[in-house]
């Protein structure tokens, strides 16, 4: 089953919302995500999350009911702003629907639209969702053991050079 759920760029506004989503994450998610049992997300981390600048650093919000319910993000070095590194994180009351799959896809597409060519991500070797999401959206990853995480490698198709959106205004706009 796949929903499909209203995507914007990532507010400064939206850092109460990244406090609420917190609790409602699960250690598994959090420790996929950030590598560590992290149990605390301290406000200065929170408010670095939601201040980006829309073109070396982008994050997408997935918006249900008016909460965040999901995010994906990309930064990219100064030095080499053809490579970008991706994470991405999905409440656990919505993993599974397709909304991961419809983040990393929006996501790419914008930085390949933005002059991406290449992205990473770093997964735990026994995340199979992720690594699946990998093998269907990005075809061709490559995986390389890296201590006991997995990099994984894609290279992304150019898109015509867009602006970047207005941070207001949605990237997509679908019903539940």
């Amino acid at each position: 089953m796949h929903i499909a759920v209203t995507t914007r760029p990532v507010q400064p506004e939206d850092e109460a919302l990244f406090h609420r989503l917190w609790p409602r994450l699960s250690r598994e998610t959090v420790h996929r995500r950030f590598h560590a049992p992290v149990r605390t997300l301290p406000a200065g981390t929170v408010r670095y999350l939601v201040t980006v600048d829309h073109d070396l650093r982008e994050a997408l919000v997935a918006v249900v009911g008016g909460e965040v319910v999901g995010v994906a993000r990309y930064d990219r070095p100064v030095a080499d702003p053809s490579t970008a590194e991706v994470a991405v994180l999905v409440e656990d009351a919505w993993q599974g629907v397709g909304l991961g799959r419809q983040l990393v896809a929006e996501l790419t597409s914008l930085a390949a639209r933005r002059g991406v060519r290449t992205v990473t991500a770093t997964v735990q070797p026994d995340n199979r969702p992720v690594l699946g999401l990998v093998r269907r959206l990005l075809p061709g990853s490559t995986v390389t053991p890296d201590d006991d995480v997995l990099v994984v490698t894609s290279r992304l198709d150019p898109e015509p050079v867009s602006e970047p959106p207005a941070p207001d205004s949605p990237l997509t706009t679908a019903s539940p």
